[in-house]
């Protein structure tokens, strides 16, 4: 038994009982954050795209129910609100990686979708929190650091890194007593990393272990703990939380 398991096992669990939605859920941080409330009692709804990968995210950690579809399709998005319970209390929200392109090479409707996939998401899922989330429940965004460095092929994600915690900051207000919250990682070594990457992982992998201050890579494990957190931790909303092993920093 890990020690994670028989912590919560000494204790009572901090979600028990309680019903957390992860949009996105089927892989990753999504999915490790579904096994980790439901180690901490709570009841697990996931949703993805991709419905054979979903069944057997669902089946691995004991999901009460699933959705496969495009949570950027509003039609979509409405139809799964309608179908959850009268009452949740918790909704993480990841998507799909940041669009990254030169000036020159800045594609419209890719910009668009990628807008869609972050900032659009993150209001249209609010809009559907009011009413159907709990006083005192959450809704938990995904961000990044990445786009907080200059330089070519970031002016698109620079805008949209610097837009995420402001708009997230207004929906706190908006929705309280629904708390609102972001987390901004850094490199996650996730199945999504491994597909930007390609043949480089490795490489990035070493370099990190090499030159980060915690000397090792982040892991959808460790996101996963501070979803959670600020599931449990009622005082905490409006605010962006960096993850990323102090990458920043160097």
């Amino acid at each position: 038994m890990s020690t994670d398991t028989t912590a919560v096992a000494a204790r009572e669990p901090e979600l028990l009982g309680q019903i957390v939605v992860a949009i996105g859920g089927s892989a990753g941080i999504g999915l490790e954050t579904a096994r980790r409330a439901r180690a901490e009692g709570a009841e697990v709804i996931l949703t993805g795209r991709n419905p054979e990968r979903l069944e057997r995210a669902a089946a691995e950690v004991g999901a009460r129910g699933t959705a496969a579809f495009d949570a950027t399709d509003p039609a979509a998005l409405d139809r799964f609100f309608d179908g959850l319970p009268a009452q949740i209390d918790h909704v993480m929200v990841t998507g799909p990686g940041p669009y990254y392109a030169p000036l020159a090479e800045l594609d419209r409707d890719q910009a668009l979708r990628s807008f869609d996939n972050h900032q659009w998401l993150a209001v249209a899922v609010a809009q559907h929190a009011v009413g159907r989330v709990r006083p005192g429940g959450t809704l938990v965004f995904m961000g990044g650091t990445g786009g907080r460095r200059r330089g070519p092929g970031l002016s698109l994600i620079g805008a949209a890194t610097a837009a995420m915690p402001a708009l997230i900051a207004n929906l706190a207000l908006e929705v309280a007593p629904i708390r609102v919250n972001l987390i901004a990682a850094g490199f996650v070594d996730t199945p999504l990393s491994a597909t930007l990457l390609g043949d480089d992982l490795d490489g990035r992998r070493e370099q990190l272990r090499a030159t980060l201050p915690i000397g090792r890579v982040v892991g959808p494990e460790d996101v996963a703990k501070l979803a959670v957190h600020l599931m449990t931790n009622t005082a905490l909303t409006g605010a962006t939380y960096d993850i990323d092993g102090g990458e920043q920093l160097v």
